[in-house]
């Protein structure tokens, strides 16, 4: 049970608080968290294209009992635990400045806010959503490592390769020759593929290789968690067929069998500079006093979801910095920043 109802209770009395129409879909029944995916709608000026801000509610681990504490102008977690900026820094600015657009009476755009769940395990809440309730054409995502500025415009597809390798048992010191070991097997695969760095646009790594038994025993069953990322659809599938076919001919080899299961994650997407939604980010960037830094990304996040959909989405950085760890800090500096980018989108 993934736990996030906390959080999104407290983001639900305080949108309300602001003036939002709120939604909450159905995706965490089937993700087995205790919520779901928080919809927020604000009117604003009609004439005005709505956009759309998403953010991600979920934490990596260990992400119970943070203690932030705030000197010299960093905040950091107290403790043992990720602080959490990742990418609660990104729903903080985007919720302050709400609270400012409604304190100062400010005129803006309508504003759809998307706060999912389970990003963390695959981007698998954005992978979820109901999209009926979707109302903007364009979309935001404040979830990116580094100071408030960069603009990610492409980030690769992703997918899980899953594999069973069946040998044959044998008692290994009496007639080792008769078994067919699955380790012995899988290593042999992994031997002759391409991991890591591929190439420019492609990565590829082993997460799991698991076989337990007595060591007098020639081991039967393997099994092995892989994955493959790229920038390019051509080549993501080029390389999950490598691997697969490293696996079909070391079962040749030593006579087992396997069976396997590949699961995509989500899609790449490439967005050009000259695109209108990036040069609409760039513009309020610029209005905030903030040059815009033009990057693609190594992993994904919830706009690979939504370009999947067809509505061009951007992710943009929020200032967080060492996410994922520990030591995880964001500047009060870059969470201005960061403010300041979300009001100059809302307040074109």
């Amino acid at each position: 049970m993934l736990h996030e109802k906390a959080f999104c209770d407290r983001l639900v009395q305080d949108l309300t608080a602001l003036g939002a129409i709120i939604t909450l879909d159905h995706a965490g029944a089937q993700l087995g968290s205790d919520t779901s995916n928080l919809f927020a709608w604000f009117d604003g000026d009609p004439t005005q294209e709505p956009i759309l801000f998403d953010c991600h509610m979920d934490t990596v681990a260990p992400g119970c009992g943070i203690v932030p504490y705030l000197e010299d102008g960093i905040i950091r977690s107290r403790g043992e635990t990720v602080l959490g900026a990742d990418d609660k820094s990104g729903i903080a600015a985007i919720v302050e400045a709400l609270r400012t657009i409604k304190e100062q009476k400010l005129a803006h755009r309508p504003v759809q806010l998307v706060f999912t769940i389970f990003e963390e395990g695959g981007v698998r809440g954005a992978a979820c959503l109901d999209r009926s309730l979707l109302r903007a054409k364009q979309c935001v995502v404040f979830d990116c490592g580094g100071d408030v500025g960069k603009i990610v415009t492409g980030a690769p597809g992703h997918a899980k390769l899953r594999v069973q390798i069946t040998g044959r048992a044998a008692h290994a010191g009496a007639a080792p020759e008769q078994g067919i070991n699955a380790v012995q097997v899988g290593a042999a695969a992994l031997s002759q593929m391409k991991l890591l760095r591929v190439d420019s646009e492609t990565t590829a790594n082993i997460g799991t290789f698991q076989a337990v038994g007595e060591t007098n025993v020639v081991q039967a069953h393997a099994f092995l968690e892989l994955e493959a990322r790229s920038r390019d659809p051509q080549k993501l599938d080029e390389q999950l067929a490598h691997m697969v076919d490293c696996f079909k001919n070391a079962c040749q080899q030593f006579g087992a069998t396997f069976s396997y299961e590949i699961e995509t994650s989500y899609q790449a997407y490439r967005l050009d500079i000259q695109t209108p939604l990036v040069q609409l980010v760039a513009g309020a960037l610029r209005k905030a006093g903030i040059e815009p830094e033009f990057a693609t990304a190594g992993g994904g996040s919830d706009a690979n979801c939504y370009n999947s959909y067809g509505i061009p989405a951007v992710v943009v950085s929020t200032g967080m910095q060492k996410n994922h760890s520990s030591s995880e800090y964001i500047t009060v500096k870059n969470l201005e920043d960061c403010t300041q980018l979300a009001l100059a989108l809302l307040c074109i």
